[in-house]
């Protein structure tokens, strides 16, 4: 029997290095090239929006069992938006509103709000961050305002925090209440407001220290209609007059239907958009149109009572026409059809 011959260093076995080197000095230059367009995909998404979601993930742990509460959510609002997000209990918007807000953090992907990257902070600059560049409204008035403080004193709290001057602190407090149509409140504790003037109040609360974005959680849940109204008209002066971008949590479909944009979550990532643009031009809100959103891989979330009522399950089939695609449910071939494919030799 022939026995294998050692490797031996020599002409021919630097040539065989040399082969050996040339790919792999090619698939360097190719992982780089792929690394640089990758990199320069996430610089270019969103470069010029205040609020950036990239594959937002997040997931909880409990009793051993993992919930992914956000599934690689993708989400852009440019400065000045006033914008609400729906969805049904579960579909992970309260947990978007606690990640923008600095209250929690991603398990993966991106999060950066007015230039600050959510996904690297430390506990400190979160803290700092949720002072100075985001203002929050919770649902319950009570988490927003101190039961033993005034209106004013109430406003007042955040900027005696951040070290301003108290003359300063008055004045802007009385500008905010004034602004919000709850001037008469300013001497007032909670307990002598109404649940319109408390959230009003809560609202100038979360703009005492000039926030970039301002994030209301169901902030008109339990209140009437009327009273509601109130609140989010609050919410369109702030956006409107202070210039500060606006995202609202919502199930009131009135406040839905008085905005530009609805964003809906399903199942951790964006469903659907709802524009409403106005035929003319002006700032009148015009017929809504609902749009699927396709996400930065391609995802697309069919409406369920859609695909219910088509028979689509597992599969669908895509046709690319020149204008658009189609999407249709997978039928099983017939029997006459098994016969021609196999007489045919394509079975």
């Amino acid at each position: 029997m022939t026995q294998p011959q050692p490797w031996t260093a020599g002409a021919t076995g630097s040539a065989a290095a040399g082969d050996r080197a040339a790919p792999d000095a090619a698939d360097s230059a190719t992982v780089s090239s792929l690394q640089a367009d990758i990199a320069r995909a996430h610089s270019d998404y969103g470069a010029d929006a205040l609020i950036l979601c990239d594959r937002l993930v997040r997931i909880y742990t409990a009793e051993g069992i993992e919930v992914q509460a956000l599934q690689g959510l993708d989400l852009l609002v440019g400065a000045g938006e006033l914008t609400a997000l729906v969805g049904a209990s579960g579909s992970g918007k309260s947990t978007l509103m606690n990640i923008l807000a600095g209250l929690d953090s991603p398990t993966a992907g991106g999060v950066r709000v007015a230039g600050h990257d959510l996904a690297a902070m430390s506990a400190r600059q979160r803290l700092a961050y949720r002072r100075s560049v985001v203002g929050f409204i919770w649902q319950q008035t009570a988490r927003n305002l101190l039961p033993y403080l005034t209106a004013t004193q109430n406003v007042e709290l955040p900027l005696r925090l951040a070290g301003t001057g108290r003359r300063t602190r008055r004045t802007r407090s009385g500008e905010l209440l004034e602004l919000l149509s709850v001037g008469h409140c300013a001497g007032r504790r909670p307990d002598q407001m109404s649940g319109g003037e408390q959230q009003r109040v809560s609202i100038a609360v979360a703009l005492s220290n000039s926030p970039s974005v301002l994030l209301a959680d169901e902030p008109t849940g339990e209140l009437d209609s009327a009273t509601a109204a109130s609140v989010f008209g609050a919410l369109q002066t702030a956006n409107s007059e202070l210039g500060v971008t606006v995202l609202v949590v919502t199930h009131d479909p009135a406040v839905s239907s008085m905005v530009r944009r609805t964003i809906a979550i399903r199942d951790g990532r964006t469903a659907t958009e709802t524009l409403r643009h106005s035929a003319d031009g002006s700032d009148e809100l015009g017929h809504a149109v609902e749009y699927a959103v396709l996400d930065r891989a391609g995802r697309l979330q069919l409406p369920r009572e859609m695909t219910e009522a088509l028979g689509m399950r597992d599969r669908v089939r895509l046709e690319q026409e020149p204008d658009h695609i189609g999407v249709w449910p997978d039928q099983p071939a017939t029997a006459s059809n098994d016969v021609t494919d196999s007489e045919d030799g394509v079975a």
